[in-house]
């Protein structure tokens, strides 16, 4: 299958090489003029370091011209930040053509966001927009010449907008990602995402040892009993919100990502080969990491506004995104991606439903 990657990240480069060596054919996408120059001077080819072993990956193309990229791609995987959903989806609204499936894992309501976005841009082609719970792979760069995958996603709960499109969606995915697993509408997608609630707490909850030490590990010494207790408190509140919703389960609950004898979306023991890589003791620049602008500002923003508006109440959400604001001198529930911010704050249940059925 032909399938362009947005983006040079962790998550993006991961795509693209993982999605090559599986047989498809990529076309690499990045902003980064630079990146690319640097990419093309090693002939495309990067490392791919998994549990397998360490091999040469060559990328069909990379370019800084999107319509190239996405031309006659069935599947546009973008797994870059949340926070360049809007600047990407404004490139992408030229060209975009009826049947394509834009894949955001994860996606803080991206899906919809994007959509608008590409409607108020004046194209009406029949496009789906997807996403999961969580990224593909737990990755991290090394270097500049290598990608390593230290696990793959067993289970990727994912929701399509609009809803109308999801068989035709879901099969497009599958092919690339077999282990998607159909989790509703946009919306439903949207409150999967783990990011939110795994990451707020601990940059939170680890902000003076984030900025003490040099290098630290909130997946390992941050994640404390305390913390711990706090994510699950959090993650309730997003199930509670699901169910006030009419989303049944399974909602994939994040204390499984924790319990070495249970199936999470990483399959069992993720935290234990997280941890056990090293690959997150790293320098966090705590008020401009993607875990607060994106999973704090945009993802647990999106969340608390969702539960003002269907009345259920949030109050470890509310209070992280307060001290994330104060962490950051901002104030994400006005500024950050809300409901609010997006348009859709007076819809009632029934143009809700009929939206996220339907489309823009």
């Amino acid at each position: 299958m032909e399938i362009a990657i947005l983006g040079g990240g962790n998550g993006s480069m991961a795509a693209a090489l993982d999605l090559t060596d599986q047989g498809h054919q990529v076309r690499l996408w990045r902003r980064n003029a630079a990146g690319i120059d640097a990419l093309n001077a090693q002939r495309n080819t990067l490392t791919l370091k998994d549990f397998s072993s360490a091999r040469p990956i060559t990328i069909h193309k990379v370019t800084t011209d999107i319509a190239a990229a996405i031309k006659d791609a069935a599947l546009i995987v973008c797994p870059t930040p949340a926070t360049a959903q809007p600047d990407i989806a404004r490139a992408l609204a030229p060209h975009l053509v009826d049947g394509q499936v834009v894949f955001l894992p994860p996606g803080s309501f991206g899906s919809v966001l994007m959509a608008r976005i590409v409607r108020d841009a004046g194209n009406e082609a029949d496009v789906s927009f997807a996403e999961a719970g969580t990224l593909p792979y737990l990755t991290r760069l090394h270097g500049e010449d290598t990608v390593a995958i230290t696990t793959r996603a067993t289970e990727l709960p994912t929701g399509v907008f609009p809803r109308r499109n999801a068989a035709h969606a879901l099969k497009v995915i599958a092919a690339a990602y077999p282990a998607i697993r159909d989790c509703g509408d946009g919306l439903s997608g949207a409150l999967m995402n783990a990011g939110p609630i795994i990451h707020p707490p601990l940059i939170c909850m680890n902000a003076g040892p984030i900025e003490h030490f040099e290098h630290w590990d909130i997946h390992n010494e941050g994640t404390q009993p305390s913390i711990r207790r706090v994510t699950t408190r959090l993650d309730g509140e997003r199930m509670a919100l699901r169910d006030a919703l009419g989303y049944g389960a399974p909602h994939w609950p994040l204390a499984h990502h924790y319990d070495p004898n249970e199936e999470w979306m990483y399959g069992g023991a993720a935290h234990e080969k997280l941890t056990g890589s090293g690959d997150w003791r790293e320098n966090l620049v705590l008020t401009e990491h993607r875990y607060m602008r994106e999973d704090v500002a945009c993802g647990l923003a999106f969340l608390v506004s969702v539960a003002d508006w269907a009345g259920v109440p949030v109050p470890t959400a509310r209070g992280l995104l307060a001290i994330g604001s104060a962490i950051c001198d901002a104030d994400f529930e006005r500024e950050g991606r809300t409901l609010a911010n997006i348009g859709l704050a007076g819809l009632s249940r029934a143009e809700m439903t009929d939206l996220l059925e339907n489309g823009v």
